[in-house]
C-alpha cells in the first residue's frame, strides 16, 4: 500500500507541470469572460506603455553594442566601478543602460556581456544582482502622474529605486569575490568576441540585426504581460488570489497596515503594473503606505520580470540565484528609504 502510494506520488511530481498546463487551459475556458477583458487590458497595457517606451531603447543598446562606447566607459569608469561593485568598468554601460531603460535591459545587457566574454561569469551575474531596474518613464510617468496623480511622488520613488540599486551592487560586490581576478586592468588586447564595429558600409546591416533582435524581446514581454493578466484574472475569479492574500493578515495587523492592501500586494508580487495600480487605487488617509508598498514592489519587480530574465540568462550559463536575492533586497531597501524620505522630509509626507 505504502509503494501504491509512493507511486502515485512520484507520478503527480513527475507529471505536475503537464497538470498544471492542463488545469490552466480548462480555467482560461471556465473564466473567459473576465480573461478576455484582462487579455485587452494586457495588451493595451503593452501596446500603449511598453512599446514606445522599451523598444527604441532595445534597439538603440544593440546599436551601442557595436560600438566602442562600451569599452570606452571601461577605461573611464574602471577605477571607481572595480572598488564600488567588484565589476570592471565596462559594467558601467549595463548599469546607466538599466536605469534609462527599464526592465528587463539590463539582465539583457548583462548577458550580452557574457556572450560576448566582456566581463567574467561572476561579474555578469553581479550586473544581474543590481542592474535591472525600472526605469523613469515607467516610474516617474506612469506611476507618478498616471497612477498617483503626482510628479513628486513619481520623483520620490525613481530615486529610492536607484538609491536601493546601488545599495545592492555594493553589498553584491562580494558575490563570489575570490572565483575572478581582483587585478584586473583595462586592455583593449583583452576583448573577445567583440562584435564588429557599425561602419557606413554595414549600418543597414546593423540596424536590421538590432531592430530584429530588440523586436524578439519586446514581443516576449508582451507575451509576459498577457499571460499574467490573464493568470490574475483566474486567481481573482477563482478566489485563490483572496486566499493566497489572507496569509499576509498577520504581517499587516501586527504593522498596522489596513489588510485591504494585501490582495494588490500578492497581485504585485506576480505582475508589478496591476499591483502597483491597485495599491493606488486604495482611498487612504496615509498614503505613505501606498507609496512605501509601491516602492517594494517596484524594487523586487514580480514573477512576471524574474521569468522574462530567466528567458535572456537561459542562453548563457549565468546563474538567477543573485537576480533573486538582490531583487529581494533591493525591494526591502526601497520601502526603508521611502520611508525614511518621507519622516525626514515633512513636503514628501502625502498623509492626510
Amino acid at each position: 500500500m505504502i509503494l501504491k502510494n509512493n507511486f502515485y506520488v512520484l507520478k503527480l511530481k513527475r507529471n505536475f507541470i503537464s497538470i498544471f498546463l492542463l488545469a490552466f487551459t480548462f480555467c482560461l475556458l471556465i473564466f473567459s469572460n473576465s480573461n478576455l477583458a484582462a487579455v485587452k487590458s494586457g495588451l493595451s497595457l503593452w501596446a500603449t506603455s511598453v512599446v514606445p517606451s522599451l523598444f527604441p531603447f532595445f534597439v538603440a543598446t544593440e546599436l551601442l553594442m557595436h560600438t566602442n562606447i562600451v569599452y570606452g566607459l571601461g577605461f573611464i569608469l574602471n577605477k571607481y566601478m572595480k572598488p564600488i561593485f567588484n565589476i570592471r568598468g565596462e559594467g558601467a554601460f549595463a548599469f546607466i543602460m538599466g536605469i534609462i531603460s527599464g526592465y528587463p535591459v539590463g539582465a539583457k545587457i548583462a548577458s550580452n556581456f557574457r556572450q560576448n566574454n566582456i566581463c567574467t561569469k561572476e561579474e555578469c551575474e553581479r550586473l544581474l544582482s543590481f542592474t535591472n531596474n525600472s526605469g523613469p518613464l515607467f516610474v516617474v510617468g506612469t506611476i507618478g502622474i498616471l497612477m498617483f496623480k503626482s510628479t513628486t511622488i513619481g520623483i520620490l520613488l525613481f530615486i529610492t529605486h536607484i538609491l536601493s540599486s546601488i545599495s545592492v551592487g555594493i553589498i553584491f560586490r562580494f558575490w563570489k569575490k575570490n572565483k575572478n581576478s581582483n587585478d584586473y586592468t583595462y586592455n583593449s588586447n583583452s576583448k573577445k568576441h567583440k562584435p564588429k564595429n557599425i561602419s557606413i558600409s554595414n549600418l543597414g546591416e546593423i540596424l536590421s540585426e538590432s531592430i530584429t533582435s530588440a523586436n524578439s524581446t519586446i514581443l516576449l514581454i508582451g507575451g509576459f504581460i498577457v499571460i499574467f493578466s490573464s493568470i490574475i484574472s483566474i486567481l481573482k475569479a477563482s478566489g485563490i488570489l483572496n486566499i493566497c492574500s489572507s496569509f499576509l493578515y498577520p504581517i499587516f495587523n501586527l504593522l498596522h497596515i489596513d489588510t485591504e492592501f494585501c490582495m494588490p500586494l500578492a497581485s504585485g508580487f506576480l505582475e508589478i503594473t496591476n499591483g502597483i495600480a491597485s495599491i493606488s487605487n486604495i482611498a487612504c488617509k496615509r498614503l505613505s503606505i501606498n507609496i512605501i508598498l509601491s516602492a517594494f514592489l517596484l524594487g523586487f519587480g514580480g514573477i512576471s520580470v524574474l521569468l522574462q530574465v530567466l528567458s535572456i540568462t537561459s542562453k548563457t550559463d549565468l546563474s538567477i540565484k543573485p537576480y533573486i536575492l538582490g531583487k529581494i533586497l533591493h525591494g526591502i531597501l526601497a520601502s526603508i528609504y521611502t520611508y525614511i524620505f518621507i519622516s525626514i522630509f515633512p513636503f514628501l509626507n502625502f498623509d492626510l
